[in-house]
């Protein structure tokens, strides 16, 4: 495992698609390279579900959930109860950075064929 201060792993250079160009507001209009940084040590969230997405204007949040089935009994109905595992809360331009990485997921999986693609109605004058 690698500690902060283990210098043979590469996380300080530009990767593909890690490197982002941010806009700065000065009338100049520098840009900034971003550089993406691992944290191994960050933690993962197990989701089975979305259970709420709401967006204010200023932020888009999402809600994911997992899902607990109670004891199962003998001839009664199967129940289970759903949970917040993770709450997101995105600005604007992570929202729409997500849309499109997701846009790109949804593409792949129906170039692969485990989505279907839904042809768009057509609106008739």
């Amino acid at each position: 495992m690698a500690t902060n201060g283990d210098k043979s792993r590469n996380d300080d250079k530009p990767t593909g698609s890690s490197a982002a160009t941010v806009a700065m507001k000065p009338a100049d209009a520098q840009t900034a390279t971003v550089r993406y940084v691992d944290r191994p040590e960050c933690s993962e969230t197990f989701a089975d579900s979305v259970s709420h997405v709401y967006f204010d204007g200023q932020s888009l949040r999402i809600e994911f959930g997992v899902t607990r089935l109670d004891d199962m009994k003998p001839n009664a109905p199967i129940t289970g109860r759903r949970y917040p595992a993770q709450r997101m809360v995105l600005t604007p331009m992570a929202a729409l950075e997500l849309i499109n990485r997701m846009q790109q997921v949804a593409a792949a999986l129906t170039q692969a064929g485990m989505l279907k693609a839904t042809p768009k109605p057509t609106t008739q004058s």
